[in-house]
């Protein structure tokens, strides 16, 4: 399924737009052109990507200036640990579409693996 996102007019060179859909994505529009849909929040902590630092094709979060690989939702730089999901981003008529990964989220931030000392 493709859920529209903007017009590809409204969305400048070097800006994101925020789609509020659960888990929230956002569809970032390069220097270069390009076109990439990432899973909006930080992993390490809950901030949003869309208002972080777009720079080629990473963008780095607003909080606490993790980085993440647009194109393949890696993580560039600490204190994330774990990648975000990315998707397709497709363009019909103008239109900005995102087709969503089929790959479940991650988890929420700061959520951990291993239990807490004395809890389990």
């Amino acid at each position: 399924m493709m859920i529209p996102a903007c017009r590809l007019a409204d969305l400048p060179r070097g800006e994101a737009h925020r789609l509020d859909i659960e888990p929230p994505v956002s569809v970032f529009h390069t220097e270069d052109g390009e076109l990439f849909a990432i899973d909006d929040t930080c992993t390490h902590q809950d901030a949003s990507l869309a208002d972080g630092w777009l720079e080629g094709c990473a963008v780095e979060c607003p909080l606490h200036a993790s980085t993440f690989d647009l194109r393949t939702g890696a993580v560039g730089g600490p204190p994330a640990r774990l990648p975000v999901r990315t998707h397709e981003v497709v363009v019909e008529d103008g239109t900005v579409y995102v087709r969503l990964s089929a790959a479940a989220p991650g988890p929420s931030p700061c959520v951990t693996s291993r239990p807490v000392r004395g809890l389990a």
